[in-house]
């Protein structure tokens, strides 16, 4: 007599996930495609209510509840460029009790495309294995795949918990303020609507990053007396002071910071110092036109013929988790306080424009634990822990939001960030997929309660 064949174990959820994540390869790279064609440049925040709503409408159709939140008043907004962001939520489909919720937030905006480019930045050809435009690795290649992450674990017909978020925000590019700060403001990153959030930034799909350096812009102005050009021994030059000023700057506290190193995992490691960059000089009287074409229109300028009784420079700080804001304040002011005192004529004024602490996730929180294991899962070897060089939103879910579970991982590689040529790797798109669907999963209460 026959017996029955044994039954077939079950199939492991995680491999189903990955499967279904994988038949998305050609909906992946076109969504990332769609995404760079639309030329959300920062400044001035073009275009930035229409790729919202490519978003928007694909997750609505999707099963997702939709959101378009604009940032009225908020920096930069304005009707001929409103920060108009879009979230999109999904709960768990038969009414599972318990679960978090995981919430993947990507910028829309991207930085204006320069000079230097063999493909067109807002084309986003693919040649051979790679998507090339701005944006394709920073980081909208990122959002894409966090998307289809999210869609794959909705369609897979596995019961998992909790609910799934995404939210396409913007002006990442130029502090967030009209993006994940204002939403953060309004409850959009904390508890108890928000457990867990990643943020697809383009820091390699091996590694997560658990924090960032602190950063502080400040504008040194410095002030002196108009006289003629031709006679500059009866005025006195601000310009000539802040070149003082500078002086010191690159001679005497560039080598002291490049003397400090932070324990944290920066990387590139050249980061893992505090650095000084001077973002921009203004000073003078600006050029005036002085000719004309056959139209009427300024066909040429001059300069006016004046000493420079005003100048100012925008200092970009990054200081490192070992020093404190007040520090890194106290340091620029001792040096511009010592030549009021030394140089004749010197004063100056000093005035904050931005400023972000040092942030760093634990690295035994759940969000860290679940990403590592998703990436040994799909790419078969352990992750790197980094911090990031410079900020990014994250900054506003943890301090506003107050929510420590945040981390940044994506595709893409960092240093292509705001190249020329910038392309993302469509085997990287799919792995960060992969992976950022693993960690929804774990996350959301599912794998305990897979059984």
């Amino acid at each position: 007599m026959a017996h029955p064949s044994p039954l077939a174990p079950p199939a492991d959820p995680v491999d189903t996930l990955l499967a279904h994540v994988a038949a998305r390869r050609d909906e992946l790279v076109a969504l990332t495609q769609a995404l760079v064609r639309i030329p959300t440049v920062n400044p001035p925040g073009n275009a930035y209510e229409a790729c919202a709503r490519l978003l928007g409408e694909r997750l609505a159709a999707r099963g997702f509840a939709v959101e378009y939140v604009r940032a009225h008043g908020a920096p930069g907004d304005r009707d001929a460029h409103p920060r108009v962001n879009v979230v999109a939520r999904l709960q768990a489909p038969g009414g599972l009790a318990g679960g978090d919720c995981v919430h993947f937030n990507g910028h829309i905006d991207v930085v204006e495309a320069g000079a230097g480019w063999t493909q067109d930045p807002f084309g986003g050809a693919r040649v051979g294995g790679r998507i090339y435009g701005r944006g394709s690795c920073d980081m909208k290649g990122g959002l894409a795949a966090a998307v289809i992450a999210a869609e794959a674990l909705a369609a897979s017909g596995l019961r998992w918990r909790g609910a799934v978020e995404i939210s396409g925000t913007v002006d990442e590019e130029s502090g967030g303020y009209a993006g994940v700060g204002y939403l953060a403001e309004r409850g959009y990153f904390s508890r108890p609507r928000v457990q867990h959030v990643i943020i697809p930034e383009p820091l390699g799909v091996d590694r997560i990053c658990v924090g960032h350096r602190g950063v502080w812009w400040g504008e040194v102005a410095t002030r002196g007396r108009i006289a003629h050009g031709s006679m500059p021994f009866l005025g006195d030059s601000a310009i000539a002071h802040m070149a003082a000023f500078l002086h010191r700057v690159e001679s005497e506290l560039q080598p002291r910071l490049a003397q400090r190193r932070t324990a944290e995992p920066v990387e590139p490691p050249g980061a893992r110092v505090s650095t000084l960059n001077v973002n921009s000089v203004h000073g003078g009287q600006p050029e005036q036109a002085f000719a004309t074409d056959a139209q009427g229109r300024p066909a040429g300028e001059l300069p006016a013929p004046v000493v420079a009784d005003r100048c100012r420079a925008v200092i970009d700080r990054r200081f490192i988790a070992e020093e404190t804001l007040a520090e890194v304040k106290a340091e620029i002011v001792a040096m511009l306080d010592e030549l009021r005192r030394k140089r004749a004529g010197f004063d100056y004024e000093l005035r904050d424009i931005m400023s972000f602490l040092p942030t760093a996730t634990p690295r035994d929180a759940p969000v860290v634990l679940a990403t590592a294991r998703a990436i040994a899962r799909v790419l078969g070897r352990e992750p790197r822990l980094i911090a990031s060089p410079g900020t990014y939103d994250q900054k506003h879910i943890v301090r506003t939001g107050r929510l420590d579970q945040c981390i940044a991982y994506g595709p893409g590689i960092l240093e292509l960030a705001h190249q020329p040529d910038e392309y993302v790797e469509v085997d990287d798109l799919l792995h960060a997929a992969q992976v950022m669907a693993a960690a929804a999963w774990e996350l959301t209460g599912s794998a305990a309660g897979a059984g």
